[in-house]
């Protein structure tokens, strides 16, 4: 360690220290695994919505993602739905570029709760920050279909392709991120309880 390093780490204060240690103790550690293998399994449970799009399939995998922003921060939504990603690109038809638009689209959608949530607690601000997700999430989705999935799949016809199907696209990510904030508010009481006894 040279000089500047040694200065730099003696001017990091106590309390500096102390935050980082803790986010990165075992516990948060493990409890992001958990929720990146539970994310990732959830995730090839899909249900496709509608038959003119059997492209759109519903899967409930960004609820452990959201949960766990709420959790522990939108530090670690990001790394676990960024992980869950990379590990659903391994093997994946796209290359990973599909990976890289859900990563893009899941990210818009729990970064703006997740944050709010660490300076507003309470029912009131969580359903006003999921209902501004759901249209963020739902908004975000357009453009990275048109622009990164969309080319993938269907090359020089992408934009008529989009032209054709943007409401079906429109109304499946209203109903994917409506029903992820229903089932994350259910399921969020129950795990705060279980990690303030954990001590996590």
């Amino acid at each position: 360690m040279d000089e500047k390093e040694k200065n730099e780490g003696a001017g990091m204060s106590r309390k500096e220290k102390n935050a980082i240690k803790q986010r990165f103790s075992a516990k948060r550690v493990a409890m992001t695994a958990l929720f990146v293998a539970l994310s990732y399994l959830v995730s090839f449970l899909e249900l496709p919505l509608f038959p003119a799009a059997g492209f759109l399939k519903l899967d409930f995998g960004n609820v452990f993602i959201l949960l766990i922003g709420f959790l522990l921060g939108p530090v670690e939504g990001v790394i676990t739905c960024v992980l869950k990603e990379g590990l659903r690109a391994i093997g994946s038809g796209s290359g990973g570029v599909g990976e890289i638009a859900n990563m893009l689209v899941t990210s818009a959608y729990i970064l703006f709760p997740t944050i709010l949530y660490r300076y507003k607690k309470g029912i009131g601000a969580v359903a006003a920050s999921l209902g501004a997700a759901c249209v963020i999430g739902t908004l975000v989705a357009l453009p990275v279909n048109r622009f990164i999935n969309f080319p993938l799949y269907m090359g020089d016809g992408a934009a008529a392709a989009f032209a054709s199907l943007w409401g079906y696209i429109l109304a499946f990510n209203l109903i994917k991120t409506v029903s992820v904030a229903v089932l994350t508010v259910i399921l969020y009481k129950r795990l705060s309880y279980l990690l303030k006894k954990m001590k996590i």
